[in-house]
């Protein structure tokens, strides 16, 4: 006979086990930023209130990444640090790459804008969305983006996560991968492609069931930024729009399955007592 302690324990392993993704996809391109900024409020409004830049979870609302406040010695020609938004200005996110590393573009008047320090051609093929600077991983088009409670080491899921690209011209050469908490995938998705230089495309993806993501993978383009490159789809990023990052349930969990085991454990000695009762009773 089933108890209610073993009724609890079996929903808190299905909890554990069964975390089906249910995706909602935003996608947008075009021209210039007015053909994808509605899908981009709309995207960012599904997901809360923007968070200040702050140590911490909120545990609701979102985080944005524009790359606008990074200060020059962290721009073009100079590299990113991969932790840069969780440490210097703690956001929750740690980046890595299997190239040699990131660079953000620099502003006008610093070096040459959009990654003109990297190929004199490149201004021409890019556009921000928030002006002014672009992102991008050197060496790779892979970028791997791990949530964190900002300004800590502590793994943390979201809920959502979008980017905006400029120069996407092919349909199957830019994604995201969203991976959960044990690192299996809940899905790749392909941001949208158009014709011709300087345009934006936008994709992001909400997961109704709540905070199940724990990393991305962003893949953008098919080619890498290099000086005597111009050839095939060549693109770079800019802003990420995300969920607050929120501290991994595996904790709780582990005390809940505790907790239940120990009710499993007292209703089963209970029903052997009340059985010898009625043995001895016979």
């Amino acid at each position: 006979m089933k108890t209610p302690g073993m009724t609890f324990a079996a929903a808190l392993v299905c909890v554990a086990t069964s975390v089906q993704a249910a995706p909602i996809v935003s996608s947008a391109a075009g021209a210039n930023a007015a053909a994808i900024q509605g899908t981009v409020d709309a995207f960012r409004a599904s997901l809360g209130t923007l968070n200040p830049n702050v140590a911490g979870s909120f545990g609701s609302g979102r985080r944005e990444i524009n790359w606008d406040g990074v200060g020059d010695a962290f721009a073009a020609p100079n590299n990113l640090p991969g932790n840069f938004f969780n440490v210097n200005s703690p956001r929750g996110v740690v980046l890595s790459t299997p190239g040699s590393g990131f660079q953000v573009s620099a502003n006008s008047g610093v070096a040459p804008v959009e990654f003109g320090n990297i190929n004199a051609n490149y201004p021409s093929f890019f556009a921000p969305f928030s002006s002014q600077r672009l992102f991008t991983a050197l060496g790779s088009t892979i970028t791997d983006v791990s949530f964190f409670i900002p300004g800590s080491t502590t793994r943390a899921l979201t809920n959502g996560f979008g980017a905006v690209f400029t120069d996407v011209d092919e349909a199957t050469s830019t994604s995201i991968e969203f991976f959960n908490a044990a690192d299996q995938s809940l899905g790749q998705f392909l941001a949208p492609s158009v014709l011709g230089d300087e345009t934006l495309s936008f994709l992001g993806v909400l997961f109704n069931e709540g905070s199940v993501v724990s990393r991305v993978r962003i893949t953008s383009g098919n080619q890498v930024l290099a000086p005597g490159n111009t050839s095939s789809d060549l693109v770079v990023m800019d802003d990420f729009i995300y969920g607050e990052p929120v501290p991994e349930p595996s904790t709780l969990l582990l005390l809940m399955l505790a907790m239940a085991a120990a009710v499993d454990v007292r209703a089963r000695r209970s029903e052997d007592r009340k059985s010898n009762g009625a043995d001895e009773s016979r």
